[in-house]
């Protein structure tokens, strides 16, 4: 039965002339176009800082840099070691390490050495906030010069001399951080709103009711509408791999079947969520509309632009219902860090979650006469 089902829907979506070039045109012009997007302003940058030297020059760098509002420091480990185990985890953007003899350098005048290794996952970040650090040592450095005078005018000028390390984006490429985004903005308006819109439109047809009066169970229903935009989905998304390596030279450190694996619960969640606004919308209009909402808010509240570290804490908690901010991290880290299921256990547990409870939601609102 659900052979034929499949085979129906196939037919039903070819026979439109329009929306077959749609599916791979709109993938195409978005890859193109959005990867060269700006992003905001970056506020709430994670600061780890490993003090060796705990004078009071360096412990005064340290108090200054905190005082900023565009970082927060979050932990002061003992080692380069364990500052990389934070930004392995996401747990800190950006490491500064202050080096032994720090104070006795600048005082020698023969130039203070630290180092700042950003998380350049998000290039922009990464850079900003490197740069953001850069500016608070210059003006610290210019404090300590004017509390110095004597030194300054016998041509004994103290500095501080930064080195930054970017990592796992080395060159700060923006479109590393846009690409595997806007990967999962096209695999969630494929096989999340494009099979409820189908199902609404049957509604205003009238061939729905035929369906409802056969033997055809509402499971077996809702899955023959969904396995052809399914197929759909991972054909494009398989495409966007493609373009994202001959047009930008991206691909994944990690591995691809990692990314299939979430992609299949992530396109179970959205096309159950969109199966929802579908069994409760009359019209064509009416489900547009809410979805178009739905939409706008996911993609504002996943950190496709602005971070999410950088919103308001309250918008921050809102983030934790959104299934799209999940699978973003999932494409993220396995683009740019290479990570593997051990590091994605929480984001498993959100997608399969938003699975589960979209898709009965689904099947229990879905009414059939039969």
């Amino acid at each position: 039965m659900i052979k034929f089902l499949i085979e129906k829907e196939f037919k039903q979506l070819l026979r439109n002339s329009f929306l077959p070039k749609l599916v791979f045109i709109f993938p195409c012009m978005i890859m193109l176009l959005m990867p060269w997007a700006a992003n905001q302003e970056i506020e709430n940058i994670n600061l780890n800082v490993i003090d060796n030297d705990h004078s009071v020059t360096s412990q005064r760098l340290v108090e200054k840099i905190g005082a900023s509002n565009y970082f927060r420091l979050t932990d002061v480990p003992g080692s380069y070691d364990e500052g990389m185990k934070a930004v392995e985890k996401s747990t800190a953007d950006i490491i500064l390490e202050i080096p032994r003899h720090f104070e006795k350098d600048w005082i020698n005048g023969s130039g203070a050495h630290v180092l700042i290794a950003a998380n350049a996952t998000n290039g922009t970040k990464g850079g900003l906030g490197g740069s953001y650090l850069v500016n608070i040592m210059n003006e610290y450095a210019a404090e300590l010069r004017k509390e110095n005078p004597v030194s300054a005018m016998a041509g004994n000028i103290p500095m501080i001399d930064v080195t930054t390390l970017n990592l796992f984006n080395p060159t700060l490429n923006y479109k590393l951080f846009m690409v595997p985004a806007l990967m999962v903005m096209l695999l969630t308006m494929l096989c999340g709103f494009l099979p409820a819109l189908n199902v609404v439109s049957e509604k205003e047809v009238g061939t729905i009711e035929q369906i409802n009066v056969t033997p055809v169970g509402k499971f077996t229903f809702i899955i023959a509408k969904l396995i052809p935009y399914w197929t759909i989905g991972f054909i494009v998304l398989t495409i966007c791999f493609g373009l994202a390596w001959l047009l930008y030279g991206i691909v994944p450190v990690g591995s691809f079947l990692i990314i299939y694996f979430f992609a299949v619960i992530f396109v179970l969640a959205v096309s159950g969520m969109g199966l929802v606004i579908s069994n409760h919308s009359a019209t064509m209009q009416q489900a547009m509309f809410v979805m178009w909402f739905c939409m706008l808010i996911l993609m504002l509240m996943s950190g496709l632009f602005t971070p999410i570290r950088s919103m308001p804490e309250w918008a921050q908690l809102i983030t934790l219902f959104n299934p799209l901010k999940y699978f973003m991290e999932v494409m993220r880290m396995v683009y740019l860090k290479g990570s593997g299921f051990a590091d994605l256990l929480v984001q498993l547990g959100a997608l399969l979650a938003f699975a589960v409870f979209f898709n009965v939601w689904a099947v229990r609102s879905y009414k059939k006469n039969s």
